[in-house]
């Protein structure tokens, strides 16, 4: 995508903003979604498709996965209602905001609720909205909140060439767990800077993953724009086997919110 475009996109989605309204000290609200509506925004969010990476095996269009409900986003994962047009035992819903709405720098707040499952794997995460010119994990990503099964923790975690290819975990940490409410709402936020990144949940300062004077590729590629995906995951060698009988299982959006820093 040329960057004129991009440009253009973030221009764009500063003028549908919500700049007049005053955030938390320091910030400024530009944009959310309440989704209190019928259905969400097709200008912003897009049916996260299928395709080949392990998150996204079982990612789905189908009507079933997704409700808009008392002010949320639902999205589920539940046992397929119709295997004769889809052969696979359950499918997840998940949206993205890819070419459609661009965040750079700033914080980005999401307020959920997830249901526990055996084999769940909720994530709300970051990929470059620029995703074709970087190869993952080239361009780099933000998981700003990966839940499995019925923990009462959520992860935390920045991906980079310095982090998987050359596999450096510790200098700096990258990434965190830190406790949640699982049986209630959470608000999950992370800041961008152009030398770090920083993870919050519920307000209370979890990680900060900094940039670092090093002579090794890649340990900050941070500092560009994202789009957001919000998705309800299943299964895979990270979160283990899906248990059926613990199916459907949601997760509830109530609100995304974006904001910069007041000048």
């Amino acid at each position: 995508m040329k960057l004129s475009y991009l440009l253009g996109v973030l221009f764009f989605t500063s003028l549908l903003s919500c700049s007049s309204q005053k955030g938390k000290d320091g910030w400024r609200l530009v944009w959310e979604d309440e989704f209190e509506g019928t259905a969400f925004d097709t200008a912003t969010w897009s049916k996260i498709p299928r395709w080949h990476p392990e998150w996204a095996q079982h990612m789905s269009d189908n009507e079933a996965c997704y409700e808009m409900r008392n002010g949320n986003l639902v999205l589920k994962g539940i046992m397929n209602p119709d295997r004769t047009k889809d052969t696979l035992a359950y499918i997840t819903g998940g949206l993205y905001t890819k070419y459609k709405r661009a965040f750079y720098g700033g914080r980005i707040e999401v307020k959920a609720k997830l249901e526990g499952c055996t084999g769940a794997w909720p994530a709300i995460w970051l990929k470059p909205f620029e995703e074709e010119k970087y190869v993952w994990p080239t361009g780099g990503e933000i998981d700003i909140m990966e839940r499995l099964n019925y923990d009462s923790i959520a992860y935390q975690t920045v991906h980079s060439v310095y982090t998987q290819h050359l596999g450096i975990l510790d200098n700096p940490k990258r990434g965190t767990t830190a406790s949640i409410n699982p049986n209630d709402y959470n608000v999950y936020a992370v800041e961008m800077y152009p030398d770090s990144v920083v993870f919050f949940i519920n307000d209370k300062h979890t990680l900060t993953y900094p940039r670092i004077e090093t002579d090794k590729e890649g340990q900050f590629p941070f500092d560009r724009p994202y789009y957001l995906l919000i998705d309800m995951q299943l299964g895979g060698n990270w979160v283990g086997k899906v248990d059926t009988l613990d199916l459907p299982v949601e997760m509830q959006i109530d609100w995304v919110r974006y904001y910069q820093k007041e000048k």
